[in-house]
C-alpha cells in the first residue's frame, strides 16, 4: 500500500539543522530539516508533553545516542526525530515519514 504524501512546504522554508512548525490535517508538526542526515527531513508532532505547549520545532536538533533528536526549549528532553520517542521520559510524540523531493517537503498522512 502506497502512502499518501501531503505537499508542506519548499526546501527554502525550511532551516538548515532546526524546525519550523506546519499545519498537517489540522495537527501542529515540528519540521526538521538536517542535511547530515540520511534522511534530510524529519515530522514529529510540535506538542511537547513534559511541557505542555507547542514548542518542539524551536528545540536544538542535536546528534545523540547514534541518531538524531530535539531538546526541548522547556525542559531539555531529548525526542527522537525518527520515532518521536523521549529519551528521559516515558513519553513519546507522533512522528510521520517525511521526505524531500525536488526542493519539496512531504508528509506521509494516513
Amino acid at each position: 500500500m502506497t502512502m499518501p504524501w501531503k505537499l508542506i512546504c519548499k526546501q527554502e522554508d525550511l532551516i538548515e539543522g532546526a524546525g519550523v512548525a506546519a499545519m498537517v490535517n489540522g495537527e501542529q508538526v515540528a519540521i526538521f530539516y538536517v542535511p547530515e542526515s540520511d534522511n534530510k527531513v524529519f515530522a514529529i508532532g510540535n506538542w511537547d508533553p513534559v511541557g505542555k505547549a507547542n514548542v518542539l520545532s524551536r528545540g536544538l536538533v542535536a546528534h545523540l545516542q547514534n541518531q538524531w533528536v530535539v531538546a526541548s526549549p522547556l525542559y531539555k528532553q531529548h525526542f527522537v526525530l525518527a520515532s518521536g520517542e523521549c529519551l528521559e521520559e516515558t513519553v513519546q510524540v507522533p512522528h510521520w515519514p517525511a521526505k524531500l523531493e525536488d526542493g519539496h517537503v512531504f508528509v506521509a498522512t494516513h
